[in-house]
């Protein structure tokens, strides 16, 4: 599974990417989950995401400039497993 986190650095970016990890590992999913961070441009235009953050799963856009809490990434990634 890869996971996206879609952002210049900015504070709600980087709180996505906390909350990604967390709720990666409290599904036991570590050794299963890529997760990475995208500052790129062109990257968020492929995605359609012109207002960060962005969350990708698996090529999916799950949300668009939107701070997720963990339990809302959990629950998007186990519909995903």
């Amino acid at each position: 599974m890869k996971i996206q986190v879609l952002g210049p650095g900015c504070k709600r970016c980087n709180q996505l990417y906390d909350n990604v990890v967390e709720a990666v590992k409290s599904l036991n999913l570590a050794d299963r989950a890529e997760i990475v961070k995208v500052g790129d441009l062109d990257v968020f235009a492929k995605y359609g995401v012109f207002t960060t953050p962005g969350l990708v799963i698996d090529e999916q856009v799950i949300s668009v400039g939107k701070l997720l809490t963990v339990q809302e990434i959990e629950k998007e990634i186990k519909a995903r497993i």
